[in-house]
């Protein structure tokens, strides 16, 4: 699966990176909501978006799930925070949420599940 992290933390983000390609996913990172949407701009075979909340720029981690769910409707969405609380009812439809700190098995299980729900609706 193709893979989007957005982690304005470099050494998150590049831990993140590490795992999901050793779970055999392609996977591309940008540090902000900005540089992401020039990827998701850039690309169309983006599947699955995993975003932190608490990021700097024009838009925060949540914002930038609401714009993906609104403009690429079919990308999966997982959000991330460390800080910020967020309730099942502030993300945007079939969106994933894990709280930080997680372990890597929990964000490898939720990509299954979001996976698995893809070969559900086919």
């Amino acid at each position: 699966m193709n893979i989007l992290v957005v982690e304005d933390e470099p050494l998150i983000r590049l831990g993140v990176v590490s795992v999901l390609e050793d779970n055999g996913h392609a996977v591309f990172g940008a540090g902000n909501a900005d540089e992401a949407i020039a990827i998701l701009i850039a690309r169309d075979d983006i599947r699955l978006v995993v975003t932190d909340v608490d990021m700097p720029g024009s838009m925060d981690g949540m914002q930038l799930a609401a714009l993906v769910r609104s403009k690429w409707p079919p990308i999966k969405l997982i959000v991330i925070s460390g800080k910020i609380g967020v309730a099942p009812s502030q993300l945007p439809r079939g969106a994933g949420f894990l709280s930080k700190p997680y372990r890597d098995p929990q964000l490898l299980a939720m990509i299954d599940d979001l996976g698995r729900s893809d070969e559900v609706a086919s």
